[in-house]
C-alpha cells in the first residue's frame, strides 16, 4: 500500500486478526487509523483490544483514534465515523472487517441478517 500518508483510515473489527493487520500495514504508509472493536480490555484467551492495537499503530509510524464499537449499533456506528471524522478531519477510506455473526443456514437467514 503506497499514497496512505495522512489518509484517515476507518477500519472496522481491528482490535486483532486481519482488521489489525490492515491497521498496522497503513500505519507503516504514515496513515491515521481509527481502530474500532467491541474489546476494550484484554480477554484471557484472545489478545488484543482497541487500544493495545492504536499503540501498536503509533508505534509504527501512524497515527491512532480508539473507538468502542458494536456494528451492529446503527447509532453507536453513526456516532463513531462522527467522532472519526471530526478527530482527523475527515475519512479517506473505510475497511468493513467486522462481521456479526448468525449461524442460521443461508436459506434460512432473513434479508435483515445480510445487511
Amino acid at each position: 500500500m503506497s499514497g496512505l500518508r495522512n489518509k484517515t483510515i476507518f477500519i472496522t473489527g481491528s482490535s486483532r486478526g486481519i482488521g489489525r493487520e490492515i491497521a498496522l500495514r497503513c500505519a507503516r504508509d504514515g496513515a491515521k487509523v481509527v481502530i474500532t472493536g467491541k474489546t476494550v480490555e484484554a480477554h484471557a484467551k484472545l489478545p488484543g483490544t482497541i487500544h493495545s492495537v492504536a499503540a501498536e499503530v503509533v508505534q509504527a509510524g501512524g497515527q491512532a483514534l480508539a473507538i468502542q464499537l458494536d456494528v451492529r449499533d446503527e447509532a453507536a456506528l453513526a456516532a463513531a465515523v462522527e467522532q472519526a471524522a471530526a478527530h482527523f478531519g475527515g475519512i479517506d477510506v473505510l475497511v468493513n472487517n467486522a462481521s456479526a455473526i448468525s449461524l442460521t443456514p443461508t436459506l434460512q437467514t432473513p434479508a435483515k441478517r445480510l445487511d
